[in-house]
């Protein structure tokens, strides 16, 4: 994903410049955006890999510039039916992007229209078929705000995902059944459908007592006694590959930088089921934004992402030439890709797939989220409406639930527009879930019941056996979306809907 500093973007209209982050300058009155959901060839470590993508007029993903319209074609040639959601933004609900509701998937061949005014920030979109998001379609979007444009500094992508050469069908089979490449201690059964639906007899058998104590308050937080001793489980497969801007470390994405730069660092995690640290390595950087929202600035080298977050990242670089490694480290192991910001003249040395030492879990005690604090917090009013969702599941048999139910026996969580809502997620299995709500930005707003002026997010991570509370005013009467975005668990059913009514 090829940088571009104010400075290019100037002279942009005499420059040969290299693709996905050039600005594009269109008008009130310009055609729509074509973006085509499509196969491309990727090389994976010297193998060839077919995979799905967003093409858009320069490469994968859209970069959009203040005050432009997402005006945009989406052409589906696929030889399947798709349906791309534009994760984080707010669009109406008919043009959010899941599957029948309100509209059908986009067939083989067929073409669909979108226009809204988008959210300045660093985004993404995505197929809400779970499976097909497993084989790669997804990408990034940026929309550039005016002090974006102003600044003199480089804005860099970094797209994470995680990759099989397996087909996503022989990976959840692989998953379901209990047998992981690296052997992890992962066991389940076939499922039967996926988001579409599943029998009845996949739910979730957990002891309706510990539902009724997690909703109500009466279980401890935290307390791996309360699931009976149980060890937390980090990761459910071990992929092939971990990719930063389609490629590993074995030819990285070298990204040159100016002596001296500002770089704005916009961190996309769309792997299926991989947490990963964000290390900085020798330069340090601050933390300014999640998700696309705001934060007050956070200095470190090492930030946490889960799948579906984003990070935007500033980081000053030293004055002379240099090359400087930003590594993405698997959660729990040793697995790591990531990118290369260099200077013209720099040297390069290789930086090995395989760290020395495992990376730690993500966040279990929520310490990085609590140090988060919006920049642009939700005004205060009072709560008109209250609701406990318990997350839940396990390995063994591999099925994940809200409430104790999947997709296809979900209940509602019901909103009136307007109405300010406080949802609490509380986490009674033994894995994160990085829980999506549709159509709405919300404020972390509790956590493990210690109350905090926390960041605005999409999505928020919610560790095994804590309690995350989040604060929203329900928008657009609709259906939204409501779901952890772990790939597998989305397909086994571990999604709701957040539906709001007319005021």
């Amino acid at each position: 994903m090829t940088p571009i500093s104010r400075r290019a973007f100037l002279a942009a209209s005499s420059a040969a410049l290299a693709v996905t982050a050039l600005p594009r300058v269109l008008f009130a009155d310009s055609p729509a955006i074509p973006l085509k959901a499509t196969s491309r060839v990727l090389d994976i470590d010297g193998r060839a890999a077919t995979v799905y993508g967003l093409q858009g007029p320069s490469g994968q993903g859209l970069w959009l510039n203040p005050g432009e319209h997402f005006r945009v074609a989406l052409t589906n040639d696929l030889d399947e039916s798709t349906i791309i959601h534009w994760h984080g933004q707010i669009p109406p609900n008919v043009q959010d992007g899941v599957p029948d509701l309100p509209m059908p998937m986009l067939k083989p061949g067929e073409t669909r229209g979108y226009d809204y005014a988008p959210n300045p920030g660093t985004y993404w979109m995505h197929s809400h078929v779970p499976l097909q998001e497993m084989h790669l379609l997804a990408a990034p979007l940026i929309v550039r705000s005016h002090e974006d444009l102003a600044a003199d500094r480089q804005d860099v992508a970094m797209f994470l995902h995680d990759f099989s050469f397996k087909s996503p069908e022989e990976v959840m089979m692989e998953i379901m059944a209990g047998h992981v490449q690296g052997g992890n201690d992962t066991h389940g059964e076939m499922h039967a459908g996926g988001m579409s639906g599943m029998d009845h007899s996949m739910m979730s058998d957990m002891d309706h007592s510990m539902i009724s104590n997690m909703r109500h308050g009466n279980m401890a937080m935290n307390d791996q006694a309360g699931m009976n001793g149980m060890a937390m489980d980090l990761n459910d497969y071990d992929w092939d590959a971990y990719l930063a801007n389609d490629r590993t470390l074995s030819d990285p994405d070298i990204v040159r930088v100016e002596r001296g730069g500002r770089i704005r660092l916009r961190i996309v995690n769309a792997s299926a089921a991989t947490v990963f640290w964000i290390d900085t390595g020798e330069v340090p950087a601050r933390l300014v934004a999640v998700d696309g929202h705001a934060v007050q600035p956070l200095t470190g080298r090492r930030f946490g992402v889960a799948m579906a977050q984003r990070l935007d990242l500033e980081i000053d670089l030293p004055n002379g030439e240099g090359a400087w490694p930003i590594l993405a480290l698997r959660e729990g192991a040793r697995e790591r890709t990531g990118l290369i910001l260099a200077t013209s003249g720099a040297a390069i040395t290789k930086v090995d797939s395989l760290g020395n030492d495992n990376a730690p879990p993500f966040d279990t005690d929520l310490a990085q989220e609590a140090r988060l604090v919006a920049q642009d917090p939700l005004p205060e009013r009072a709560v008109q409406r209250h609701q406990t969702l318990v997350l839940g599941g396990g390995m063994q048999p591999y099925r994940w639930t809200i409430d104790n139910a999947i997709w296809s026996h979900h209940v509602p969580v019901p909103a009136r527009s307007g109405e300010r809502v406080e949802l609490s997620f509380r986490n009674a299995s033994m894995m994160g879930h990085p829980m999506h709500l549709h159509g709405h930005t919300f404020q972390v707003v509790e956590l493990n019941g210690r109350r905090i002026a926390g960041a605005r997010r999409d999505t928020v991570h919610v560790p095994p056996m804590a309690t995350v509370k989040i604060a929203l005013d329900a928008g657009e009467a609709a259906r939204w979306m409501l779901h952890c975005h772990h790939m597998p668990h989305l397909e086994t059913g571990m999604m709701t809907e957040f539906e709001v009514t007319s005021a």
